[in-house]
C-alpha cells in the first residue's frame, strides 16, 4: 500500500521560510499529480500548489510568488519551498497524490499524508 510520508514543518518567523518535503512510498511504477494542500483552524483545507509528472505546475493565488512546488520522479518525492512566509500561512500542509499507477497494473488513487505543521509567528 503506498503511504505519503511528509516533513519539513515548523515555527518560522514572518518573512522566514520553509521546505516541506513528500515522500510517496511502497512498490509504485509511477505517479501522476502531487500536490500540497492546507488546513487552517476552523477553516476548510484549501489548495496550495500542484504537479504533474510532466512538471507543469499550478499555483493558489495565495502562493504566487512565494512558493514553488518541485519534484522528482524517480524518487517520488515532491517539495513546497515557501519564502516570505506570512502569520496567515499557519496550517497543517498536506501532501496529496491523485493517482499512483503499481507495477500490477492496478492505481491507488487519492493519497494523503498525515500532514506537518507550519506556524509563522514572531
Amino acid at each position: 500500500q503506498v503511504q505519503l510520508v511528509e516533513s519539513g514543518g515548523g515555527l518560522v518567523q514572518p518573512g522566514g521560510s520553509l521546505r516541506l518535503s513528500c515522500e510517496a512510498s511502497g512498490t509504485i511504477y509511477s505517479v501522476n499529480k502531487m500536490g500540497w494542500y492546507r488546513q487552517a483552524p476552523g477553516k476548510q483545507r484549501e489548495f496550495v500548489a500542484s504537479i504533474f509528472r510532466t512538471s507543469a505546475t499550478d499555483y493558489a493565488d495565495s502562493a504566487k510568488g512565494r512558493f514553488t512546488i518541485s519534484r522528482d520522479n524517480a524518487k517520488n518525492t515532491v517539495w513546497l519551498q515557501m519564502n516570505n512566509l506570512k502569520p496567515e500561512d499557519t496550517a497543517v500542509y498536506y501532501c496529496n497524490v491523485d493517482a499512483v499507477l503499481l507495477p500490477s497494473g492496478i492505481y491507488e488513487y487519492d493519497k494523503w499524508g498525515q500532514g506537518t505543521q507550519v506556524t509563522v509567528s514572531s
